[in-house]
């Protein structure tokens, strides 16, 4: 980025914001209206289903009422206790956060005879091949969970009202026209990743260069600067880096369940 140009807004995710930082890259606001550019996703084809999903029981479609009156608004003071499936999803999503952080095997057994010490792992913890495996796997992990638990949700906000059924049947479209393209960007964010790791390991490995070379008049036999041998703060940095990400992607992934959940909220059993 050149240096004294200011960088430009951008309104996008949080998702988008945060890699945007750590990429060091200016990201100019798409000039583009939000429905044009989700023209460029959908094919003929996938807009004549999600045309259909609109217009199916239209004519039937109307306001159901909503039980309780004024209790059912929402008000603070008289909104229900959180819904099984509201409480199923957090402990989905909570299962998930669990997983997202990086673990490194930092000791591996080498006999298993009784008292035997650990050889320690070689530099499994500062190669970035392993993160990707751990980001492809946590990816493939809310992909699976994020794909069953919308289903479910759908389901049963089909029972509620043929309004609701409606929207199900949008979901269920928007999901199969836009899944396969919102996979394959997200595929992309370990490259995005892995410059950060090579760019942190390349100011640490300058940062203990210059520290060495001025110790050489006081040290005859200096020794060889190695990245494993200082994986420190910089690993520590891009780890925290990687798991705001992760965060961050499992908000945009979680958006449709958010939506799902508020709609049955919305439209509570009779």
């Amino acid at each position: 980025m050149t240096r004294g140009t200011p960088r430009l807004s951008l309104t996008g995710s949080p998702l988008i914001r945060l890699l945007v930082r750590l990429a060091e890259v200016d990201a100019p606001d798409s000039k583009q209206a939000f429905a044009e550019r989700l023209s460029h996703w959908l094919s003929w084809t996938d807009a004549i289903s999600l045309s259909a999903a609109l217009k199916s029981s239209e004519s039937s479609a109307h306001p159901a009422p909503r039980p309780g009156g004024a209790a059912a608004s929402g008000s603070p003071a008289q909104r229900p206790a959180a819904s099984p499936e509201v409480l199923e999803a957090n402990r989905q999503r909570a299962a998930l956060e669990k997983t997202l952080p990086f673990e490194p095997t930092e000791a591996r057994p080498r006999s298993s005879r009784p008292g035997h010490r650990p050889e320690p792992a070689p530099e499994a913890a500062v190669d970035f091949p392993s993160h990707r495996r751990h980001y492809f796997a946590r990816q493939q992990a809310m992909d699976m969970t994020v794909t069953a638990l919308r289903s479910h949700l759908r389901s049963l906000l089909a029972q509620r009202s043929p309004e609701m059924a409606r929207l199900a049947a949008v979901d269920a479209v928007m999901e199969q026209a836009l899944g396969e393209r919102e996979r394959s960007l997200l595929s992309a964010v370990p490259v995005l990743l892995e410059r950060r790791f090579e760019q942190l390991r390349r100011a640490a490995l300058v940062e203990a260069e210059t520290a060495e070379s001025s110790d050489l008049a006081s040290s005859p036999t200096p020794s060889i600067v190695s990245d494993a041998a200082f994986p420190g703060a910089w690993l520590t940095t891009f780890r925290q880096d990687m798991h705001s990400v992760l965060l961050a992607e499992l908000d945009l992934r979680w958006q449709p369940i958010d939506g799902l959940l508020e709609a049955l909220r919305a439209q509570p059993l009779p």
